[in-house]
């Protein structure tokens, strides 16, 4: 029986162990790999592979699963033990996707810009999902947010980066809690940074700090992004292994999912959207990152807040001005007025004090509050007000001028000077006959040129100094001559006689020229030293350029008095004083020739030799002591109370101070006369006058008034300043108790008039009621999120003003994104109305559908819009201009630009609109209410129409500015009727 081998076995252990740990690796090896291709590889907690592999996933037993990747999904259906029961609202169920909220129209290009939108963060345009962490819409204008959870392939420190165009932001949370999220890595905080796709490292903020992960948890991230109207939009978050020699790669489904599950839940769902420090409206980065605005409006005014001051006792005011009948010339009761001509009988009121309602800080690019054309602003902006100071000569001054022909030197002195030398020319050198031009002239014409101009020399007296002791004998600079057409338009005479221009072939005589100063002064009776240039390197002469075949060349321009080919070739220097006349067909002949020649040389634009002066161009000398006169401008004054439809910047009409005051002090006076003089004028808050020249001025006075030095009052009432009495008829229907309605003459003053005083009285049935109801009626549909702020804002407009008597019409067109009636009964608003209508959206028939649900014809209905701020004294602002049988009310709203909020109003003034329209019920039904029939399938000049028809039935419509009522910037996509067409693949 043979023996075991132990001797060789022993002596063969370690290669034997060996060929068995590698047997049993290659069967490991073998099994994971079958795992993996199955979807069911297991995570080991070594994180086995290699950095970049994707290892299998390891389940937590006391956890729930973070993740859901297909394959995990595919293997929890075949094993049943292992399956959980899926509810689609639990956080992180869902894999594969991250949750992304849109925010459309909204511009600018920095994520804080996103953070001023209005429905930021919780109304977002569209709730969506994205299956990677790359997103490019190409879109404009809109802001992303994206957020969810990362799910590590493995224990380890990893870093991430962002890139995008525009800016962008990744936050990345310790753990799943959103509210540790941190800012790990940006791009750009201005709007201006932005960087080519996959390019993570333009900047250092783009990569995050090495931030240490387990594969076994899931990781909260936001990532922010906003886009402006230009460049290639994208966002891309990339990640990789601490190891500066691997590249980023982009997170793709495989290692995020949801937040939450939305896609079964009403847009005004906001509960479940996460709060965090990069969205909350609470959080420190909200706060500083408002921006000083320089808007004047947004300054504190009493207007403001001057509804919360209780209102003086009606009692009090009762019969303290005698009644007198108001009836404005300027009313077009039954006056046929075409479609659409009501805007021109619409008049603005004059308002005291300044509400600052002009937009001044929208005129950098918008001057239409001024007088002046545009144009005539661009080119010559505002230097007709000014009056220039006279200018005092400074004799250190005068080289650096123009001045007369006497200092000037003769044309023979120029000719005998050498043509680098700066030094003086000899005194005695002028004896030549100064009636002819010079030889450089006469050798060297012109070059050839259409009916151009040439330069002839004057003579001129000799031996003479000027008051600054020049001499006319000597030089102490010379300039080359190089002028073809006159520098400046204006005359100069010039004394002397003036040699005639040589006669022209038509023998025709020639008007006199404009003459014009050229070059330098003569020098003084001191020599300068002759190796030393006067002003040294302050000079350049261009050379000529060589001609290019086919181009006008720069020595023959016409038009460029920078060169001339004259005396360019003799290198004589002119300093004299020159006259322009047209040049001779010889001349021109003779030019050609030389142009021809010089067009041969190739040199510089410039030369820089040393000893050479050059002459440059000719630079604008500035004056900076120049100084003005001015006298005080009031630009209001040169406003009229027509309906300006030409400029949105422009606020309310100003009323002046000594006006006001007269009015003031008169009512006054009758106040404490009926009420024993209890009442003292602590402030004017507001006056607000109606214009009518040629019968009354009617003024609304809003005063701040101390009771007896204690309790504080507010007074708000109609007077009127009667200046003419009207017809009889006119005066027994509006004064049936025959009372005396003051003088007939003209107005000549704010107040006094020439005859006599005129009645300050108070105007029948024009007075206004402090309690009256007030319907907002909006029509809607499938506009969740403006409907919902909408709401808001009404529910904040009670908790400021605690003010019941006010109501909330919504008319409803089918909405499916939002249960409109819940949101009604759920915010806290003191009552609300609620009509559900079908079919197509249509303004007009939701509008007329809100009035005929209100059932007290003595209330006012609003016809308002959705998308609009209210400031708080809304309420009290339309029942104060709305008076049942007079007045109706439609205030201007400021339209915001894209990109704008109340905060930063940036816009202009909706001078044309009239659809937000406050009038009484029952003058609404006597003007026949809403056009439905015409404007059934369109919306746009409903309301112009119904203008006309309020004007013709005697209403006046008061037209006033409205600090902060803002209409929100927004976009048609999305709304009422319209569809959307499928986006294009490439």
């Amino acid at each position: 029986m043979p023996r075991l081998p132990v001797k060789k076995l022993r002596k063969q252990l370690k290669l034997l162990l060996l060929l068995a740990l590698l047997t049993s690796a290659a069967w490991f090896t073998y099994l994971h790999i079958s795992l993996v291709r199955q979807g069911r590889a297991l995570r080991l907690p070594f994180a086995y592979g290699k950095d970049g592999e994707r290892p299998g996933e390891v389940t937590d037993p006391g956890r729930r699963p973070a993740a859901a990747p297909v394959s995990a999904r595919r293997r929890k259906a075949e094993d049943s033990s292992e399956s959980h029961e899926e509810d689609p609202m639990v956080m992180g169920q869902v894999g594969g996707q991250a949750n992304l909220h849109v925010f459309e129209d909204w511009c600018g290009g920095a994520v804080r810009h996103l953070r001023k939108n209005l429905h930021f963060p919780l109304f977002p345009h569209t709730r969506t999902t994205v299956k990677k962490l790359a997103v490019s819409p190409k879109w404009k204008n809109y802001g992303l947010r994206i957020f969810g959870y990362i799910h590590p392939f493995k224990d380890g420190d990893f870093q991430f980066s962002v890139a995008s165009d525009d800016n962008s932001e990744f936050w990345l949370s310790s753990d799943d809690s959103p509210s540790n999220s941190r800012l790990a890595a940006f791009v750009g905080k201005l709007g201006t940074e932005w960087t080519a796709p996959g390019e993570f490292t333009k900047f250092s903020s783009q990569v995050s700090k090495p931030l240490r992960l387990m594969s076994s948890r899931r990781y909260y991230f936001e990532l922010l992004h906003k886009q402006d109207d230009r460049g290639s939009d994208h966002v891309e978050v990339g990640w990789r292994v601490f190891l500066p020699s691997l590249k980023f790669e982009v997170i793709d489904s495989s290692y995020i999912s949801l937040y939450t599950d939305e896609s079964s839940l009403k847009m005004n769902h906001v509960e479940h959207i996460p709060q965090t420090l990069a969205s909350h409206s609470g959080s420190h980065l909200w706060e500083a990152q408002q921006d000083e605005h320089g808007a004047d409006m947004l300054k504190a005014d009493p207007r403001d807040t001057f509804f919360l001051t209780p209102a003086i006792e009606a009692s009090r005011v009762e019969n303290v001005l005698v009644p007198c009948a108001y009836s404005p010339t300027y009313v077009v009761k039954d006056f046929p007025i075409a479609r659409y001509q009501g805007l021109q009988f619409v008049y603005l009121s004059f308002v005291y004090p300044n509400d600052f309602t002009r937009l001044t800080h929208m005129e950098t690019e918008n001057k239409c509050f001024y007088r002046e054309s545009p144009l005539y602003l661009e080119k010559f902006g505002f230097y007709k007000y000014m009056k220039m100071d006279e200018e005092e000569e400074d004799p250190r001054q005068r080289a650096f001028l123009f001045l007369g022909p006497d200092n000037f030197l003769e044309d023979e002195e120029e000719e005998e000077e050498g043509v680098d030398s700066p030094e003086p020319t000899d005194p005695h050198a002028e004896a030549k006959d100064t009636s002819s031009p010079p030889a450089a002239l006469q050798e060297d014409p012109a070059p050839e040129r259409g009916p151009g101009r040439a330069l002839r020399w004057l003579p001129q007296d000799q031996g003479e100094e000027d008051e600054l002791g020049l001499s006319k004998h000597s030089t102490a600079l010379g300039l080359q001559p190089h002028l073809s057409v006159p520098i400046f338009g204006g005359k100069a005479k010039t004394p002397g006689p003036s040699r005639p221009a040589a006669p022209s072939e038509d023998k025709k005589p020639r008007k006199p020229q404009e003459k014009v100063y050229v070059t330098r002064l003569q020098p003084g009776k001191r020599k300068a030293p002759a190796q030393e240039p006067a002003f040294p390197g302050i000079f350049l002469y261009p050379k000529p350029l060589r001609a290019v075949p086919g181009r006008r060349s720069r020595t023959a321009a016409t038009a460029d008095y920078n060169s001339s080919e004259a005396t360019r070739s003799e290198g004589t220097r002119v300093t004299s004083f020159l006259k322009v006349s047209e040049t001779t067909a010889s001349q021109q002949e003779e030019g050609k020739g030389q142009e021809e020649e010089e067009e041969e040389e190739e040199v510089s634009d410039y030369s820089y030799e040393a000893g050479e002066l050059q002459q440059g161009w000719l630079e604008d000398s500035i004056n900076w002591q120049r100084t003005f006169s001015v006298s005080s401008v009031d630009f209001e004054l040169l406003r009229s109370d027509w309906n300006d439809l030409r400029c949105n910047v422009s606020g309310n009409l100003q009323l002046g101070e000594s006006e006001v005051v007269d009015v003031v002090a008169q009512y006054m006076e009758k106040l404490n006369e009926k009420n024993g003089g209890i009442y003292t004028l602590l402030r004017i808050i507001n006056v607000e006058k109606r214009r009518d020249t040629a019968r009354g001025n009617r003024y609304l006075l809003e005063l701040e008034l101390a009771e007896r030095g204690q309790r504080t009052v507010r007074l708000s009432e109609y007077v009127y300043v009667l200046l003419h009495q009207g017809k009889q008829d006119d005066s027994a229907e509006a004064n049936p108790d025959g009372l005396a309605l003051g003088a007939t003459e003209p107005q000549p003053s704010a107040w006094s008039i020439l005859y006599g005083k005129s009645v300050l009285c108070r105007p029948l049935r024009l007075s206004w009621r402090q309690d009256v109801m007030v319907h907002f009626v909006v029509p809607v549909k499938n506009q969740a999120r403006w409907v919902q702020q909408f709401i808001l804002d009404m529910a904040g407009l009670y908790g400021a003003t605690r003010d019941a008597n006010f109501n909330v019409i919504l008319v409803d067109f089918d909405s499916e994104d939002m249960d409109v009636e819940k949101a009604l009964q759920d915010a806290q608003l003191p009552r609300f109305q609620y009509l559900r209508r079908t079919g197509n959206f249509e303004r007009s028939a939701g509008l007329q559908a809100g009035v005929d649900m209100v059932e007290d014809e003595h209330s006012i209905v609003f016809l308002c819009d959705l998308h609009i701020h209210f400031p708080a004294n809304i309420l009290d602002s339309i029942r104060k201009h709305c008076v049942e049988g007079k007045l109706a009310y439609a205030p201007i709203v400021m339209r915001l630009s894209c990109g704008s909020s109340p905060r930063e109003p940036n816009g202009y003034w909706e001078v044309n609109g009239f659809g937000l329209f406050g009038i009484y019920k029952s003058d609404f039904d006597r003007v026949g209410g809403m056009n439905t029939e015409e404007f059934r399938d369109r919306w746009g000049g409903e309301d112009w129409e119904l203008l006309d028809r309020v004007l013709q039935s005697g209403l006046e419509v008061e037209r006033l500015r409205l600090r902060n009522f803002y209409h929100y910037y927004h976009s048609k996509r999305g709304m009422w009727n319209a569809r959307s067409k499928k986006p294009s693949k490439d």
